[in-house]
C-alpha cells in the first residue's frame, strides 16, 4: 500500500507522528477525537503536501440508507466550509466509517453495506474539489480501504488492527499525555436516561414540580423567589456532592451521584433551570473546587429528564457542556452540547456555546463575563442595601458579600422593561403537533419587588464548601475565585499531537481520481 507521511499545512519542521498503513490510520483515530467512535462517520481535512490533519466532523450513520447522500452531502460541506474558513481549503479528506456487527454479521457484512455511504462521500467531496485520499471501514477490530485496490496491502477480509494502546500513535499520545475516554456511546451514556427509563417517581416528581413551579415562574411577582429557590437547592446539592467520597469508576461514581440527589430537589432545580436567568447565574459554577461536584450535578439532572421531560435536559446538558469546557475537557463539551441541541435544536445557550467551542474560543473570555456579572449584582445589591429603610427589612444587608445574586440585585433593577420571560412547556401539555411551546408572560420593570428598600442576600446559591478559594476574599460565590483556576481552553488532541496522513502516492482505478470527479 501507499506511505502515509506527515508534515504541517505549511510544510514546517514541527514534530509529528507519521502514519504510515491503513491501520495505523485507523489506530490514529481515537487520539484525534479524544474518544472512541462507535456507529459513526467521521470526516478529517487534510492540508499540506504531506498531508497535516486539520478539521474534523462527527455524526451518527444514519439507520436509513436513503438518507445517505444527503448526510455525506451536508457534513462534506460543514467540513470544507469550516476548514477554509481556518487554515484554507483542505487538500484531501480522510473518512473512517465505523460501526459494529449486528446480530448475524460480521466485519465484511458491515464493510459491504456502507459501501454506498462511502460513494455518496467521495462524490460530494469530488463536487467541491476536493478529494477523497481514503476511506476506511472500522469494524469488528478490523479496517478495509474503499479507496485502495490492491489486496497485497488491502486484503478482502480486511485488516486486524493493534490492540488498544499498543501501536506507535498510542506511545506517542501517551508521552504527551493524552488519554483516550473510551466510546461515544459511554459518554453519551452518562448523560442520557437510562434505556428503561429510570426510576418511574422521576416522571412523576416532574410532574409535580411542574405544575408548582410553571404557574410561579411565569409570575413577575414569584419569578425571583423561585430562582433563590432554584439556586439555594442547587448549592446544596453541589455542596452534598462534592462531600461524597470519590469513586473513580464513571458507572459507579454515577450510580453513587444519583443515590445522593433527592427526586423531589431534582425535579424542582430541573424546572427551576428552564428560566434563562436562572440558568446564567447557575452557569457560574464553572471553575476551581466548584466545577467537578457541578458537572456532576449536570449530568444527573440530564438524566433525570425522561418521557415527556426529555426537552428539559437542554438546560442541564448546556451546562455540563460549559462546564466540562471551562474544566478544559473539549470533549466532553462537545458530547454535551451535541445533546442539548438534540433535545432542543433551538436551545441558543447551547448553539453559541457549541459554535464558540468549536471554533476554537478561549472559555476564559466568558468565565470573564460571568464574573463580572456576579460582582455586578453583589455590588448593586450592596448599594441598595446601603440606602434602604432600616424599618423597611434593609437593615444588616449592607454586609452582604460580593456574590452572584439574583440578575439586578435583587431589586429588580436591570430589568429592561421589555423583557418577557419564558418557560418551555413538557411536551406531554402541548397541544399535538407543536414543539417547544411556550407559557409567556410580559416582565415590566422591577418585576419581583419585594417591597421598597427591601433585598435580598445575594449569596443565597453559594454552596459553602469546605475549602477556601484562591483569588479573593471568602464568600466570592458561583463565579469563583477572582483568579482563574486552569485558565485557557486547554489543548485538545491536536494541539498536543499533530498526527498526520498524505494521499496514497499512486492513481489507480480504485484510489483517487482527478478533482471535481468524487
Amino acid at each position: 500500500m501507499s506511505e502515509h507521511t506527515n508534515t504541517t499545512p505549511t510544510d514546517s519542521e514541527e514534530p509529528g507522528v507519521t502514519v504510515r498503513t491503513h491501520t495505523e490510520l485507523a489506530d490514529a483515530l481515537p487520539y484525534l477525537l479524544g474518544f472512541q467512535p462507535d456507529e459513526s462517520l467521521v470526516l478529517v481535512a487534510v492540508h499540506g503536501s504531506r498531508g497535516r490533519f486539520g478539521g474534523r466532523v462527527t455524526v451518527g450513520i444514519p439507520t436509513d440508507p436513503a438518507d445517505w447522500a444527503v448526510v455525506a452531502d451536508a457534513v462534506t460541506d460543514a467540513l470544507v466550509t469550516g476548514s477554509t474558513r481556518r487554515h484554507g481549503l483542505p487538500d484531501g479528506i480522510v473518512a473512517f466509517l465505523c460501526r459494529e456487527p449486528g446480530p448475524g454479521e460480521n466485519g465484511t457484512t458491515v464493510m459491504e453495506y456502507l459501501r454506498p455511504l462511502a460513494q455518496h462521500l467521495r462524490l460530494a467531496a469530488g463536487a467541491r474539489d476536493v478529494p477523497v485520499v481514503d476511506a476506511l471501514c472500522l469494524s469488528d477490530h478490523r479496517c478495509w480501504s474503499y479507496c485502495c485496490p490492491d489486496p497485497a496491502c488491502c486484503p478482502p477480509e480486511g485488516s486486524a488492527q493493534k490492540p488498544p494502546g499498543t501501536s506507535a500513535v498510542a506511545a506517542a499520545a501517551a508521552y504527551a499525555g493524552m488519554t483516550v475516554r473510551g466510546s461515544l456511546r459511554a459518554m453519551q451514556r452518562r448523560l442520557l436516561p437510562p434505556d428503561d427509563g429510570g426510576d418511574p417517581r422521576w416522571g412523576t416528581a416532574l410532574d409535580t414540580a411542574c405544575c408548582s413551579l410553571l404557574p410561579r415562574l411565569v409570575d413577575e411577582r414569584e419569578a425571583a423567589e423561585v430562582a433563590e429557590e432554584t439556586l439555594t437547592t442547587t448549592a446544596d446539592l453541589i455542596t452534598r456532592l462534592h462531600r461524597l467520597p470519590r469513586v473513580k469508576d464513571p458507572k459507579a461514581a454515577d450510580a453513587c451521584d444519583d443515590r445522593a440527589i433527592g427526586t423531589e430537589e431534582a425535579a424542582a432545580v430541573i424546572v427551576g433551570l428552564q428560566d434563562r436567568e436562572t440558568r446564567d447565574r447557575a452557569a457560574e459554577w464553572m471553575e476551581g473546587p466548584l466545577a467537578p461536584p457541578a458537572l456532576r450535578l449536570w449530568r444527573a439532572l440530564a438524566r433525570r429528564c425522561t418521557g415527556a421531560y426529555d426537552e428539559y435536559a437542554a438546560a442541564p446538558l448546556a451546562l455540563a457542556g460549559w462546564v466540562a469546557w471551562s474544566s478544559g475537557d473539549r470533549t466532553e463539551a462537545r458530547v454535551a452540547l451535541a445533546l442539548a441541541l438534540r433535545a432542543d435544536p433551538d436551545y441558543l445557550f447551547a448553539l453559541l456555546l457549541h459554535h464558540a467551542c468549536d471554533e476554537g474560543l478561549a472559555a476564559e473570555s466568558i468565565r470573564r463575563v460571568l464574573r463580572r456579572a456576579g460582582k455586578d449584582r453583589g455590588r448593586e445589591a450592596v448599594e441598595v442595601a446601603g440606602t434602604a429603610d432600616p424599618a423597611a427589612g434593609g437593615a444588616g444587608a449592607a454586609g452582604t458579600p460580593d456574590v452572584p445574586g439574583r440578575p439586578g440585585g435583587g431589586d429588580g433593577k436591570g430589568t429592561s422593561p421589555s423583557r418577557r420571560r419564558t418557560v418551555p412547556l413538557p411536551s406531554a401539555l402541548r397541544r399535538p403537533g407543536s414543539r417547544g411551546g411556550k407559557a409567556v408572560v410580559p416582565r415590566p420593570f422591577g418585576a419581583g419587588d419585594q417591597g421598597a428598600g427591601t433585598v435580598r442576600p445575594g449569596g443565597a446559591g453559594l454552596p459553602p464548601l469546605p475549602v477556601r478559594q484562591r483569588g479573593g476574599r471568602p464568600g466570592t460565590g458561583p463565579g469563583g475565585p477572582r483568579a482563574p483556576y486552569g485558565a485557557g481552553p486547554g489543548r485538545g488532541p491536536s494541539g498536543q499531537l499533530p498526527l498526520r496522513s498524505s494521499r496514497h502516492g499512486r492513481r489507480s482505478s480504485g484510489g483517487r481520481g482527478p478533482k471535481g470527479r468524487g
